[in-house]
């Protein structure tokens, strides 16, 4: 699947691709497969993300900010410092994601699995929002996230 991004560069969404520091903004990645892929620094900013296959991807300091993130696969995402403000992660999956440090106020974390996800005191949730208590032991120093 070829997406045209903000400047006309054209990216290929496929498993494992290396999208560190593309700019696709307001881009419709419905039901794409990017698992696994590097999207560290990406500008994903209003994207439509619905029902997208994120698992395993790097989206470490990338912005989400009001992207469509519903039904998303999330599992094992490295989010750490990621701008994840007024995005949508209704039913998402962020089950063993990495929310160190990651911006989600304004967030929709309706029904989002957030089973064994780790963050640290520097996470912001939205406002109003019960923070279930860690379900996992803190291991991922010795290198589960590739820290």
């Amino acid at each position: 699947m070829k997406v045209t991004g903000t400047g006309g560069k054209e990216y290929t969404i496929e498993p494992r691709a290396n999208l560190s520091k593309a700019h696709l903004s307001k881009a419709n990645l419905v039901h794409a497969d990017l698992s696994g892929a590097d999207l560290a620094d990406a500008n994903l900013s209003e994207a439509n993300l619905m029902d997208t296959n994120l698992s395993n991807a790097n989206l470490s300091k990338a912005s989400l900010k009001g992207a469509d993130l519903a039904d998303a696969y999330l599992d094992e995402a490295n989010l750490m410092d990621t701008n994840l403000s007024n995005a949508n992660l209704s039913n998402a999956n962020l089950r063993d994601a990495n929310l160190e440090w990651a911006n989600l106020s304004g967030a929709d974390l309706a029904d989002a699995n957030l089973s064994g996800a780790v963050w640290n005191d520097e996470t912001v949730f939205p406002e109003g929002f019960e923070i279930p208590e860690m379900s996992r032991d803190l291991d991922w120093q010795d290198g589960d996230f590739g820290l």
